[in-house]
């Protein structure tokens, strides 16, 4: 008889988180052909041959009001990984990104005896950096994607692997600007305006109305504008049509092709904080930073944030490379004047050409996997 496969469960609890992971189960795969990949995941790590037992839509929730609201359900997916993980007695539990609901996991997979790894840290750099102590406690290995994370690993003593940013490899186009342009019904020689509200519903309900706003102004300033809506697959499109109703006279058009054909195919964009940012970097566009959340998950952030940006464009640069607009200043008329300062500005362009070699080197997703197969050997 040969030697039973390995089996390996990742879980993402949203859409970058599935993208990521994704990218790692293609790696894994490539590694050892014979591996047997489960999780939580969603469309990316579906079509990478991951097989889910739960979507990611019923963990895709953001701040501390839509957690306490969906505790019921969040708990449900809980109690349901930890029976596949009795069942199924995996070699090792990927755990990606979403730490409220992972470092929680981790707790019970590490009092099972089984080997979890955790792929995309969670941002201690950015608040309570002590965590630190309690993640070495339930985790066997770290993987991070920046080199200032390990330094803040190391520090503690923690088992850290710095791998590089996956985007590297991931960010390709197939499409140029014009044929996008051209595919959904706008001109290749007008300006174009994105506007990327985020992959989450309560994201895209905040985000979208001040876009929409910012973009009519800008409209009505100059009539040779145009804009694109990229629609994140996770988001129902009527969740998007119900709030374009009133912009009708807007030459506005949503586009749900791939993610990084949409985003080359503007010249600035309106961008909700998150990965987003850097891959709207990577693609040397001029970006305008908002965001916007429940005023009591606000508050609390403010209180425990210590770093100067939210934007990772911005942390990566270590300085402001776009402009951010949080919560009360994400006004449609501060956004429409950030975004006009930064249309064809070339030295906003050369910083985000710099960011890249803040990145690493591509093979991120490769070197990960080299080192959860180490780690379950």
């Amino acid at each position: 008889m040969g030697t039973p496969s390995k089996h390996i469960i990742i879980v993402a609890g949203e859409a970058s988180g599935d993208m990521r992971a994704a990218g790692l189960a293609n790696a894994l795969k490539k590694l050892a052909p014979n591996l047997r990949l489960s999780g939580i995941g969603g469309n990316y790590m579906r079509q990478a041959g991951v097989e889910c037992f739960t979507d990611i839509t019923e963990l895709a929730v953001i701040g501390v009001a839509e957690v306490v609201k969906n505790l019921g359900r969040i708990k449900k997916v809980f109690d349901q990984t930890l029976k596949q993980i009795d069942s199924t007695r995996p070699d090792g539990v990927v755990l990606v990104d979403y730490p409220g609901f992972n470092l929680r996991l981790a707790r019970e997979i590490k009092k099972r005896g089984i080997k979890v790894i955790y792929y995309i840290s969670p941002q201690v750099w950015a608040w309570r950096e002590k965590r630190v102590l309690k993640i070495k406690e339930l985790v066997d290995r770290m993987i991070v994607l920046f080199p200032f994370e390990q330094d803040i690993y190391d520090k503690y003593g923690m088992k850290v692997d710095y791998v590089g940013h996956p985007l590297l490899d991931e960010i390709s186009i197939n499409h140029d600007q014009t044929e996008v342009l051209k595919s959904i019904g706008l001109s290749a020689s007008k300006t174009t305006i994105g506007l990327m509200p985020g992959s989450r519903a309560k994201e895209v309900e905040r985000h979208l109305p001040c876009m929409l706003e910012a973009a009519q102004i800008l409209f009505k300033q100059n009539h040779d504008r145009q804009f694109i809506l990229l629609k994140a697959s996770s988001i129902p499109v009527k969740l998007i049509n119900d709030r374009l109703f009133s912009y009708k006279h807007l030459p506005l058009k949503i586009y749900d092709g791939p993610t990084y054909d949409g985003i080359n195919a503007m010249d600035a964009v309106m961008v909700a904080s998150g990965t987003a940012t850097l891959e709207t970097a990577l693609l040397k566009k001029p970006m305008v930073i908002i965001y916007k959340t429940s005023w009591l998950t606000y508050f609390l952030a403010r209180s425990l944030i210590k770093i100067p940006y939210i934007g990772l464009v911005n942390i990566v640069a270590g300085k402001k490379v776009a402009e951010e607009l949080i919560q009360n200043d994400a006004t449609a008329a501060k956004i429409a004047n950030a975004l006009e300062s930064s249309l064809y500005n070339h030295h906003i362009i050369d910083e985000l050409a710099a960011l890249k070699n803040s990145l690493g080197l591509p093979g991120a997703s490769l070197r990960a996997a080299q080192i959860i197969l180490e780690t379950i050997k």
